[in-house]
């Protein structure tokens, strides 16, 4: 029983030195992951890879037509052949990606946040086409969930800024 006593303790006092230095989580009151919720507008997509990384991107700002600050977004992809067989058969493919935002104050059309991100995900080929196909269209949404993951990280961590 006082060991689980000493257990309470130890982890308050780990917790202290936190609030001590004005620690704020970021979804919690005042926190930046809410202020920028539903306070940005994001660029139409145009194509498919635009509409998988708007999509993520909503999920996790908000979706809103008309908002203070205005984000825009340039995709770049390309691939390389990760594994050849001894037949010269292709069996895995990286894809890799990277997305430049900006962040403008739609009142005065300062740019008030840019930035770049990029990651990679690769999928398997197959004799297949059709799986080939859908393997690569997977691969494509994995990617874009990756890039809009960082993406809202980088928006959290210099909203503060800004927001």
């Amino acid at each position: 029983m006082s060991s689980c006593d000493r257990r309470s303790l130890l982890a308050l006092l780990g917790v202290l030195p936190l609030a001590a230095c004005g620690f704020t989580p970021v979804y919690g009151p005042g926190g930046p992951g809410l202020e920028i919720r539903d306070r940005l507008s994001l660029a139409t997509p145009e194509t498919r890879l635009e509409f998988e990384l708007v999509s993520q991107l909503e999920d996790r700002l908000g979706r809103v037509a008309t908002a203070p600050y205005a984000l825009s977004y340039e995709i770049e992809t390309s691939t390389s052949d990760l594994a050849i067989s001894d037949t010269e058969d292709i069996n895995r493919v990286n894809i890799y990606g990277t997305v430049s935002y900006s962040v403008t104050d739609t009142a005065t059309g300062v740019q008030v946040q840019t930035g770049e991100v990029s990651t990679f995900t690769a999928y398997a080929t197959s004799a297949s086409p059709v799986s080939t196909s859908a393997a690569e269209r997977d691969a494509e949404t994995r990617l874009m969930i990756a890039l809009a993951d960082q993406i809202v990280s980088r928006l959290i961590s210099g909203a503060g800024a800004w927001s």
